[in-house]
């Protein structure tokens, strides 16, 4: 479903520092894969240009069999629209009430296929949709309203809604308490095994990103230095990884 061969972006100033460098990658349909690392390892820019939108500096990345980098924009957009994601500041629109918010990717889907919205299917899957999320009694409040918690299961919502094939979550606990964070993921494994989608998935959160992702990915200074079970990480051979995930890395991250 994604892969990446020897994707490099460079940071765009004099020093032309290279953020990701050489990255390979391979996901089959049906994985669930974590990524981790320091702060400015490169996480969430890796995350854009799966999703198509950051263009690397050199490279190739082909998802659902296409080179997004030599997609026409019509294709491009075919691709983004198959995949889910939720950003790190969960990108909801103020302006629009809930409802409205988790109803965008659905009117816009009817946009793209020059079909007029089906309002009544579309107030459906928005209820569904916040109904497991626990939030259908906010369905007409602003995200302003709403908790960082609750904000960012609208953005989970959102997210899901079209049962999209690929999942990418950038952070999604970031800032929660431990009791909202082990709700969110509830939430994740329940979506999972509900359409089995192929999950990329960014955290912070070392212990509770390996008991959700078999895989795990580590990126340090733009390198992927770990690519393997998360499981058996602890004891990875690399010691930048092994002391990274054991939180005994010292020196300049």
């Amino acid at each position: 479903m994604i892969q990446l061969r020897g994707v490099v972006k460079v940071a765009a100033s004099a020093r032309a520092v290279r953020i990701l460098d050489g990255i390979d990658l391979q996901v089959s349909t049906g994985e669930t894969i974590g990524l981790c690392g320091p702060g400015g390892s490169g996480k969430s820019l890796l995350c854009k240009i799966v999703c198509g939108l950051v263009p690397p500096t050199a490279g190739s990345v082909e998802v659902f069999g296409v080179a997004l980098q030599d997609a026409r924009a019509g294709d491009l957009r075919d691709v983004q629209r198959r995949i889910g994601t939720l950003f790190q500041n969960n990108a909801l629109f103020d302006s629009l009430s809930v409802f409205d918010n988790v109803a965008f990717p659905l009117r816009q889907a009817a946009i793209a296929k020059r079909a007029a919205p089906d309002e009544q299917a579309i107030a459906a899957r928005v209820r569904a949709a916040l109904q497991g999320v626990g939030l259908l009694q906010h369905i007409d409040l602003a995200p302003g309203k709403l908790s960082g918690g609750q904000r960012k299961r609208v953005a989970l919502a959102r997210a899901v809604v079209l049962s999209p094939p690929l999942l990418v979550y950038d952070e999604p606990t970031a800032g929660l308490d431990p009791v909202t964070t082990a709700k969110v993921y509830e939430l994740l494994r329940a979506e999972r095994a509900a359409s089995q989608p192929t999950v990329l998935i960014v955290s912070s959160d070392i212990e509770a990103l390996c008991s959700f992702a078999p895989r795990l990915l580590v990126l340090h200074q733009g390198k992927l230095r770990y690519d393997g079970p998360a499981a058996t990480v602890k004891d990875a051979a690399d010691p930048i990884v092994r002391q990274f995930v054991r939180g005994e890395l010292e020196g300049p991250l």
